[in-house]
This record gives structure tokens, sequence and C-alpha cells, in this order.
């Protein structure tokens, strides 16, 4: 570990104007995933700016009806908030998901949505990776890719993200509170996290010094909602595929007709994925196996599996059409055979 410069925040401004004024100065919360990048030499800060008493703890209603949930609230608390889980279950399994209670306790709702990827080239200094070095290549590609990207990757990076949290607000349409130089901006969270193309280093649209305050919720909206997550194993482990969903279905006519649908990916893509092309199939159609599978294709049509995670297009597919069938009581689709190794 380099050696660094370390100060206390006292308030928000205040560590957004040292962060800006030093290039190479970082936002320390919860540490999560900054002390381990540390630790590995993955991140070389000249000055951690530690923001943990900000007053950024609060989950507050808004006037519409919807929350804001304060950038320091410990994943664990917004998880065992009682308006969370009443209003926004599929965010409060997202975030019971997402690691072990004491790594909860810990991890902060800013610091979740800015996690970095788990990739393990990008986790190793002795491998190139555009990602940690920009212009070293990527050593994923044609290397080990089972928790790689399928959707939105580039010939210079096939990473993922691997937040759930971030994956469940995506499908809840969140906003972003983030103070900067030039004061305090909105940002879909749909739009904050980037596909790599040929800048992989930059995560977010994020610039430097700037800060994340807050996530705004909408008000909650009619239907059902969950949050799945297939893993390799039971607990503390990233996800091969995760779906967020929310479907209304309604019942008042003939037959019964989906009003509405939001679905986001998690595990397949740079960024929490939302699915489109998917929505655009449910939207009006009944809420049959025969449409969740379509709506799955149209979605994944534009995949483009490596090698080591071709399995992960029948999953994702398999997934969706689970979920959806789930969410409206209708009776899932057999699965199809395959021959696929999901342990490549």
């Amino acid at each position: 570990m380099n050696p660094f410069d370390y100060e206390r925040a006292a308030d928000a401004a205040g560590a957004v104007s040292t962060v800006t004024d030093r290039p190479d100065a970082v936002f320390l919360a919860g540490g999560t995933n900054l002390v381990d990048h540390l630790k590995l030499g993955v991140a070389e800060p000249d000055l951690v700016v530690d923001i943990n008493r900000l007053e950024l703890t609060e989950v507050e209603a808004l006037d519409d009806g919807g929350l804001r949930i304060g950038a320091m609230v410990r994943n664990s608390d917004a998880a065992a908030d009682p308006r969370i889980r009443r209003d926004y279950p599929l965010l409060a399994r997202a975030l019971l998901s997402g690691a072990s209670g004491q790594l909860r306790n810990a991890a902060t709702m800013g610091g979740n949505l800015l996690q970095r990827t788990r990739c393990v080239y990008f986790q190793d200094t002795s491998t190139p990776c555009n990602k940690r070095e920009p212009g070293a290549g990527c050593s994923a590609i044609g290397g080990y890719t089972r928790y790689h990207a399928i959707l939105g990757a580039s010939a210079d990076c096939v990473a993922t993200h691997p937040s759930d949290m971030a994956v469940a607000l995506t499908a809840l349409d969140a906003t972003v509170v983030v103070l900067g130089a030039t004061g305090e901006r909105r940002i879909s969270v749909t739009e904050l996290h980037r596909l790599p193309g040929d800048r992989p280093e930059q995560d977010t649209v994020l610039e430097h010094g700037e800060l994340i305050t807050a996530l705004e919720l909408p008000p909650p909206r009619p239907g059902a909602s969950t949050y799945r997550k297939i893993r390799d194993r039971a607990s503390y482990a990233f996800a091969l595929v995760s779906v967020a969903a929310r479907v209304d279905v309604d019942t008042a006519g003939h037959a019964p007709v989906i009003r509405e649908a939001a679905i986001a990916l998690g595990g397949v893509a740079h960024k929490p994925w939302r699915a489109r092309a998917a929505e655009a199939v449910l939207r009006g159609a009944e809420p049959t196996a025969e449409t969740f599978l379509a709506a799955a294709d149209a979605e994944l049509e534009a995949a483009e599996p490596l090698d080591g995670n071709r399995f992960k297009v029948p999953m994702t597919r398999g997934a969706i059409s689970s979920v959806l069938a789930e969410l409206t009581g209708v009776p899932e689709a057999l699965p199809e055979s395959t021959t696929e190794d999901t342990h490549e």
C-alpha cells in the first residue's frame, strides 16, 4: 500500500472542495471496496477524504410520496427500513442479497453505487487491464470470463458491474443527487454508469470531486415487484445473472393485459442493464409464458457472449421468464434442454 494523506471532512461542501483541488484524491465512506483496492495496489490516491461524519444518514419522505435516502445510510439500515420494505421490496431484497451482514453494516448507499468491478484481472496488478491502466489491454478477452459481460461490452473491456442495489434502483427509476464544485445536480440512475466503449476506466459520468449526497425514489407504483439473484453459492457471491422487475397487470378487461413493466439485469453488463426491448414487448401484451420468453428473446438478441460465459444467455432468458411468471401468477414455461456447460 502506498502512503497517502488523510483528512476527515466536516461537511459535504468542504469534502467536495478538498477532493476537487487534488486530482488524485478520493472519498472514503464504508471502505468495503476502496480499502481492498488500496491493499492490492489497484488504487493509489495521494489523499483520502473521510466522509463518515457527514450528516447524510436519514431516510426522509418526499412531498410527492417518494423517499430520499442519504448517501451515508448503511445498507443494513436501508434494508430494514419499514418504508423501503413495504413500498420498495425489490430494493430491500437486493440489499439483503448483496453481501454478508458485516459488510452491509459498513457499506453505504452512495458507496454501493460506486463500487468497481470484481473482474479478477482488474484486481490483479500483474496483468494488463484497460480499466486499471488505459491502453494496457484486456486480459479477460481470451481468459477467464465466467462473471463477465454478454451485453454492451467492447473490445477494450468485458467487465460487469457488481452491485445488486444498483440493479434494483435502475428498475425503480431512482435519481442520484450529486454535489460538485459548481453546485448540485440530479442524474437518473440509468444514466449514472457508463458502458465501457474505448474508455473503460470511466465507470460513471461523475466529474472528479463530485459527491453523491442522496438517492431519491419515485412514489410507489402499482403492481408486484421482486429481485432475484443467481449465483454460484447461496451467500457471499456476486451475481452470474440477476433480475429486478416490476409488473403491473390490468385485470379489468376481458383478458388481463400488462399495463406497465420495468426490468433491470445484473451480472451481464458493464452497468446495470435496463431491459428496454423486453419492456416494449411486455407493454399491452397478455401475461403468458410465451410473452415472457418473447420479451427475454428480444432483450438478448444483442447478446455477445464469450467462450466462458455462453451459459449466461439461456440463464438470463430463464431468469427473466421465471421472475415475470412469479410476479403475474402465470405458470412458468418448461425449461429447454441445453448442453451448455455452466461451469466453464
